[in-house]
């Protein structure tokens, strides 16, 4: 028995050290995850997108390879938080490869696949509204403006399916809201503040309806409520994300 402790005590470390350099790593990185997305979170309430950007950055490379859907998540949270912080580009070819991966998936997370397309759509909007007062041609943006619609018409069709009748009314504008933008007139489109996003409940990856910048336009005006003409219509996207 004597002999049995003493050989149970000088394994102890072997085992500690064991744990440690094994399994002990996934929960420390997983540790750290959770502590750079709850401080990303943080910032992100406090509008600190740059930091809420860096911190997500941190976070994706300690996810273990095997937890994907985990990987993917943050990733649309990160690219969320990039589309506020002036990273619409990099936000909008993300999300892209990130809703391509998800589509391609035999049986992908529903939910995670509905906020994926709808993030998208909303990159969408904004890419083209971008393009087009940069003076970019039909040729240019019509291709990212049709896409926009066919991700709000298919998030339509499962609101209706799923008989969410609020979630459908809101698609169905943001569909219109498509429409508008690349039918309207350049001479129109210029007159328009760009709307700008909101981060309120029911609309995390849309559009407020309050007045944006005009371009050129200096800073520190207070902007008084939309009153954007009907043929501009209301901006994508009040869908929750």
């Amino acid at each position: 028995m004597r002999t049995m402790l003493i050989l149970s005590w000088v394994l102890i470390p072997f085992f500690l050290g064991a744990y440690h350099y094994g399994p002990g790593q996934e929960l420390i990185k997983l540790d750290n995850v959770d502590k750079r997305i709850k401080a990303a979170k943080q910032a992100s309430e406090k509008d600190d997108w740059e930091t809420a950007v860096l911190l997500y950055n941190e976070a994706l490379p300690m996810i273990p390879s095997d937890r994907v859907k985990e990987t993917q998540q943050l990733r649309l949270e990160r690219d969320k938080a990039m589309m506020f912080n002036g990273q619409l580009p990099d936000a909008y070819l993300d999300l892209q490869a990130l809703l391509n991966e998800l589509t391609d998936e035999k049986e992908p997370d529903k939910e995670l696949l509905k906020q994926t397309r709808s993030a998208m759509a909303n990159a969408e909007y904004y890419v083209t509204w971008t393009l087009r007062l940069e003076g970019v041609g039909k040729q240019g943006w019509e291709p990212i403006i049709e896409s926009a619609r066919q991700n709000y018409r298919l998030l339509a069709e499962n609101a209706a399916q799923s008989g969410n009748k609020k979630e459908l009314k809101e698609q169905q504008e943001n569909l219109e809201a498509v429409i508008r933008l690349a039918n309207i007139g350049m001479t129109d489109l210029q007159g328009i503040p760009i709307p700008r996003q909101c981060k309120g409940k029911g609309c995390c990856s849309g559009v407020c309806n309050k007045k944006g910048k005009k371009k050129g336009k200096g800073k520190g005006k207070k902007k008084p409520k939309d009153n954007r003409g009907a043929s501009s219509g209301s901006p994508p996207d009040k869908s929750g994300s």
